[in-house]
């Protein structure tokens, strides 16, 4: 609950004397760059191989002649759309993303740099931290959707490939029965994921104490922190917008 509570204050510290809007303007544009620029080719080989496995997993399960192949399609789009693009790609940007901002504070922390943003009359934390929790709310969102269009590439070419499912057939099952909710429950869940690993991976290294040696601790407890959030959002947001 205490750290809970420094969480909270940590956040309620950022948005008080902040920097102008020319300042962040600049930080931000850098921090997009890094944050989602520098992911999109982990992130798209990785939803592609995501969706060519689950394509090939889907058609291994369907037992029954009588269902028609296109379900396969249909179940690898469901997949990919709700669960596998928004939440397994937050856990891989956490283990990217959320390691580099921890690392990143913490040196500046154990250096002083921090310390003297704070003698200088500036806002550390307003003017650190804020431009990676808007860079990456900014990003991450298009990284989702990036994701689930390459995990269907992906689920295209091996399925078609290998002779699992037609052309024509994968195709119909992405058309069939199509629900535009999950797209927005995706990006709904990108959203509140991006915060969340920002946040709590900048707040563990902002707050990192000792030396070298205590950076890379600060670096593991953030992905770690971020990954039971994402986690534990997951299900409450499935629940709150899915359940009847």
């Amino acid at each position: 609950m205490t750290e809970i509570g420094k969480y909270f204050m940590f956040l309620g510290t950022m948005l008080v004397r902040r920097e102008s809007f020319k300042t962040y303007y600049k930080l931000i544009l850098e921090e997009c760059v890094s944050v989602g620029i520098g992911s999109v080719f982990l992130v798209a080989l990785v939803s592609t191989f995501m969706g060519a496995v689950t394509t090939v997993q889907t058609a291994f399960n369907m037992v029954s002649d009588f269902i028609p192949d296109y379900v396969i399609s249909q179940v690898v789009r469901e997949m990919i759309v709700l669960e596998l693009a928004p939440t397994i790609i937050a856990v891989i940007f956490a283990g990217k993303v959320g390691s580099a901002m921890a690392s990143g504070l913490g040196t500046m922390r154990i250096t002083e740099q921090i310390d003297a943003l704070e003698v200088m009359g500036i806002n550390s934390i307003s003017y650190l931290v804020l431009p990676k929790i808007i860079a990456s709310l900014m990003m991450y969102p298009l990284l989702v959707v990036v994701a689930g269009v390459c995990g269907m590439v992906g689920g295209y070419l091996a399925g078609t490939l290998t002779g699992i499912i037609s052309p024509n057939d994968y195709v119909l099952g992405l058309r069939s029965s199509y629900n535009e909710f999950t797209v927005i429950f995706a990006l709904i869940k990108s959203v509140v994921f991006a915060f969340l690993v920002s946040s709590i991976s900048s707040y563990k290294g902002y707050n990192t104490q000792g030396g070298a040696l205590e950076v890379g601790v600060s670096s593991t407890q953030a992905v770690t922190s971020s990954v039971i959030a994402v986690l534990v959002a997951d299900y409450l947001l499935a629940q709150l917008l899915l359940s009847k």
